[in-house]
């Protein structure tokens, strides 16, 4: 396939002035537009829309010989140019060019043997280089310590094969521009369900997945009798074993207040509304649970931005209902020519792809919509017009998938589908309608993201010269000049708060329609995301937002609302979970509350007894062999002393001050775990590979790594022999090591903690299941 050569607008449309903003110029720049050998772009954000706009139009000749496709491009442009709507990643990036990659979405099966799971590992591969998402169902894997008939040993189980998934996708960058992003799910009556649960407690494990637990409705009935259920091993078929619902459930809804996963998939609600059930059951979504798929099934997917589907007449904006059903049906136009434009990266997906020519059409700037509605989000005029928009949409989208049909005929498995009943009219699209993740595209459309409520009010941005500048939303700065409540210090205060919530310079109508996020209660996004679900034919991409002190029971109702109401899953985030973990909550808040009284007292180290005894363990470092001693009173480990053969310099005081800071925050009772967890990770130029396969990352990390294997010994665990399989080419070249966010630093905006973008420095917002960067538009699963 050969690039596109640009094209001069002006030829195909009538010239119109872009309206990106510096911020959308600077995403563009970064992340889509296409760039020469040396990484710099070489062409204009006009000539990118144009190239797509053309690529995609191209396709109409397709079926209608003698098209003008001029005329379909101009309007494609136009649709873009305007902010109007805006395709999936990959469709912006790679239309027109030689990688045409125009998918966000795939699914793959894994299958329980060692063949079909390598062959996936390889798929999937390919699809990341592309630029894709994948997501896995592993419940087909035989649970670990079953019989492994062709070598007469046992299994390992599928979190095992996870790890294998997660390791390949840490090597492979996207296409130069994105890194890969996998979704993993289990049934909840997979033997192995209680290991998957805990699978991501350390948040420096499966850091390229989101994990979500398949949840059946068998199962939520048994939640509710708190009865037991019975598990199922995928090899035999047979029951293996039973556990208590309800103790899953709450292990579930405990792991998820603590690192925001497990997710959860009602999975029986999501195949009754398989519109092709005679071709397989759905047992996986994409990364961010949107899009059900079946195997090698891919999706395609776009927004709407809401914010423009809105006039202002006579001082007060309404919504232009006629606008969003036109918008709507160029926009199934354009994603049903974009199956046509793709080039699938194997040939099965190209198949079952075009079999049922699924695509997603969601929203953006939802939340920006009611504010120039003047309506508060958490309120039932905003769940009203939620309703009524999408419903416009699914209508309209229906509409425009059946004159497609009419024209270029229904998709191919439309027979025996949901949709062939007597006197049914035929559709183009097994799937229309997805409300997906717009994190960078809502930053190009410069509005709010998806359906969630706005973030923030004012965050830090990080300016090319290190300064660091407030970013007002502009609505809340266009609101408060025209109403007359601007001033130079209420930035000040919503800077430092994030919100304009109990600032008594604001009155009570505009700190209501400026909620944000955090001043939305997890009922309200709940309540929101179904009535969205009520008209969207595949899923919802819906984060819910606690602060930090939210308790399990909040998680919990949060879970039930979502299964009464009808969403088809839920993803919850709260405050600080990723950076620090509460072990025992509920049931054990006075334990939690004891050990922070114990830590308060202990604001002194213990003084040093006169003979103390420990044990010393050799570390290969990058920098020559580092012996590190363990010194222990009857409590545990008290003290550390670390010195470098026989180096001097930097590298002996370094270590020695490491080992006096380690010793000081021993001494002081500061959480071992928490010790180990500042300094395993750190790098340095110089890593080096361990006997059993391992890496040393530096000194600290070396130290780290020794604390961790002196406690596991003292606790009957032996793991010098234990095997080590490394497939992490960032810890050997330190090329990726920017990109795991768990190491990159917190950041206080407001009264909230967020991780800052490894990439420019910027505050990364949590929602849709992302970290986003609205500065550069860097993303990463949660």
């Amino acid at each position: 396939m050969v690039e596109q050569n640009h094209i001069n607008i002006r030829q195909l449309v009538p010239p119109f002035e872009l309206k990106f903003t510096d911020n959308a110029i600077k995403v563009l720049e970064k992340r889509y537009l296409k760039r020469n050998e040396a990484g710099v772009p070489v062409e204009t954000p006009e000539q990118m829309l144009m190239r797509v706009a053309y690529s995609i139009a191209g396709m109409d000749a397709k079926y209608e010989p003698g098209k003008d496709i001029e005329q379909v491009a101009g309007r494609f442009y136009e649709l873009m140019g305007n902010l109007e709507f805006l395709p999936n990643s990959p469709t912006l990036m790679n239309a027109g060019r030689e990688l045409g990659q125009l998918s966000a979405c795939f699914v793959l099966p894994v299958e329980d043997s060692m063949e079909s799971i390598f062959e996936t590992i390889k798929n999937t591969a390919l699809i990341h280089k592309s630029g894709g998402g994948t997501g896995f169902s592993f419940s087909r894997i035989r649970p670990k310590n079953d019989v492994v008939l062709s070598t007469k040993g046992i299994s390992s189980g599928p979190i095992s094969f996870m790890t294998v998934f997660d390791a390949a996708t840490e090597t492979i960058k996207q296409g130069g521009t994105r890194r890969g992003a996998n979704m993993g799910i289990l049934r909840v009556d997979h033997p192995d369900i209680l290991d998957f649960i805990h699978s991501k407690e350390q948040t420096d494990k499966l850091n390229n997945f989101n994990i979500s637990v398949a949840i059946t409705e068998e199962f939520m009935n048994a939640v509710e009798h708190n009865a037991e259920y019975e598990l199922l091993n995928p090899r035999t078929r047979q029951t293996g074993g039973t556990l208590n619902a309800r103790e899953v459930f709450n292990s579930i809804i405990h792991h998820a207040w603590l690192t925001g996963e497990p997710g959860i998939i009602f999975l029986d609600r999501i195949n009754k509304a398989n519109p092709t059930p005679q071709i397989g059951q759905i047992e996986s979504t994409n990364p961010c649970g949107e899009q059900p798929l079946l195997p090698y099934e891919s999706c395609n997917l776009g927004s709407i931005n809401l914010a423009k589907m809105v006039n202002r007449i006579n001082g007060v904006y309404e919504i232009d209902w006629d606008k969003l059903k036109q918008t709507t049906k160029d926009a199934v136009h354009f994603l049903d020519n974009v199956i046509d434009a793709n080039r699938f990266p194997l040939p099965k997906i190209e198949q079952m792809t075009k079999a049922n020519r699924k695509i997603g059409l969601g929203v953006m700037g939802f939340a920006d919509m009611l504010v120039k509605l003047e309506i508060p989000y958490d309120s039932e005029d905003a769940i009203a017009i939620a309703g009524k928009t999408m419903k416009t949409i699914r209508e309209a989208g229906r509409e425009m998938s059946h004159e497609l049909a009419g024209k270029r005929g229904a998709f191919p498995n439309f027979k025996g589908s949901i949709y062939d009943t007597p006197g049914a009219k035929p559709l183009r699209n097994a799937t229309i309608t997805t409300i997906a993740p717009t994190g960078t595209l809502s930053i190009i459309a410069g509005v709010s993201s998806g359906i969630e409520p706005i973030f923030a009010l004012a965050y830090t941005r990080n300016v090319l010269d290190n300064t660091q500048l407030p970013e007002i939303h502009p609505l809340f700065f266009d609101t408060a000049k025209r109403e007359h409540f601007y001033s130079d210090e209420l930035v000040k205060k919503v800077v430092e708060k994030g919100s304009a919530h109990k600032i008594s310079e604001v009155p009570e109508k505009w700190q209501k329609v400026f909620s944000v996020a955090h001043d939305i209660t997890p009922l309200w996004h709940i309540k929101m995301q179904a009535a969205f679900q009520e008209y969207v034919d595949n899923a919802v991409s819906k984060t819910v937002n606690f602060h930090g002190d939210a308790t399990q029971h909040d998680v919990e109702d949060v879970y039930w609302l979502a299964y009464k109401l009808g969403c088809k899953g839920v993803t919850v985030y709260r405050d600080g979970s990723r950076e620090s973990q509460v072990l025992s909550v509920n049931g054990n808040d006075h334990k939690a509350k004891e050990d922070t009284a114990i830590q308060k007292q202990s604001s002194s180290p213990k003084p040093r007894p006169e003979v103390i005894s420990g044990t010393t363990r050799r570390m290969t470092t990058g920098c020559g062999n580092l012996y590190v001693t363990i010194n222990e009173d009857k409590e545990g480990p008290f003290e550390v002393f670390a010195a470098m053969g026989k180096a001097g310099g930097c590298s002996s005081s370094q270590t020695e001050a490491i080992s006096r800071l380690i010793s000081l925050s021993l001494r002081t009772g500061i959480d071992r775990e928490t010790i180990i967890k500042q300094l395993k990770g750190v790098r340095c130029p110089a890593p080096a590979r361990e006997r059993g396969g391992g890496v040393i990352l530096s000194c600290a990390d070396a130290i780290a790594k020794a604390i961790e294997r002196h406690l596991e010994e003292s606790q009957g665990k032996q793991t010098e022999n234990k095997p080590t399989f490394s497939l992490d080419a960032s810890s050997i070249t330190g090329v990726n090591a920017k990109h795991n966010i768990k190491e990159t630093p917190y950041v206080l905006e407001g009264d909230m903690l967020y991780p800052s973008c490894p990439e420019c420095g910027s505050v990364m917002m949590p929602s849709e299941g992302c970290y986003t960067c609205p500065s550069c538009g860097y993303s990463k699963c949660l």
